[in-house]
């Protein structure tokens, strides 16, 4: 999900409780896929997104240009590509199903903060999610690439909505509650990063699940 896309390697918890974790060869993806984002991050800052290329982005990371094409399609895949939204849409599978659904939605927003929580504000974390969503806002093509991935998520919340609620994952119902929350979450990421990351982004999506839940209260700002 997007606001929650600057997330660490380690899984939630209760993720980790109920899977093994992964084998070498996953392990190994995993550092491939670190290594290209931590090269693309660092070329970014020092000459700006479209000066970097996908071949100084492999000589930096040590492979080849057309590896980093086989883990990531599109340089903006590199900034906006995580392996959480799968691991969240698990967490939200978890929940008891008797929990009311923002219920639900607000626990497994708070799993993904918490797992995407920085060490401090100065870490090479913080820097790495403040410059992914400050891209987010300035490229046009990271835009652009952002609301396609929103649709996969969509998709991904369709069949979870669709379980909770015994309804068609497909129908017209279910299309829009999905989209909604993956807006708000993605609102909540743009307004953070066009305010100078100055809010706490937690409490922006906490916000945005209370505009989803009680809607828009006249008269404030």
């Amino acid at each position: 999900m997007t606001a929650m896309t600057a997330a660490r390697t380690p899984p939630p918890a209760t993720a980790t409780a109920a899977r093994p974790g992964p084998g070498l060869r996953e392990r190994k993806k995993i550092r491939t896929r670190t290594a290209i984002r931590a090269a693309t991050y660092g070329l970014i800052r020092e000459q700006g997104y479209d000066a970097t290329t996908i071949e100084q982005i492999a000589e930096r990371a040590e492979v080849s240009p057309s590896t980093v094409l086989r883990y990531f399609p599109a340089k903006e895949d590199i900034v906006l590509t995580d392996e959480y939204a799968p691991l969240l849409v698990a967490e939200l599978r978890a929940r008891p199903a008797e929990e009311p659904w923002l219920d639900s939605l607000r626990h497994v927003c708070r799993t993904g903060l918490a797992l995407g929580a920085p060490a401090s504000e100065d870490s090479e974390e913080a820097e790495a999610t403040r410059l992914r969503t400050r891209l987010m806002v300035e490229v046009p093509a990271v835009r652009t690439r952002m609301t396609e991935n929103m649709a996969v998520t969509g998709r991904l919340l369709c069949q979870v909505i669709g379980e909770r609620t015994g309804r068609a994952p497909d129908g017209f119902e279910v299309r829009v509650a999905a989209m909604s929350l993956v807006g708000a979450l993605t609102e909540a990421s743009l307004y953070w990063a066009e305010h100078g990351h100055e809010d706490d982004l937690g409490t922006l999506v906490d916000r945005a699940l209370d505009i989803l839940e009680q809607g828009l209260a006249p008269g404030k700002p």
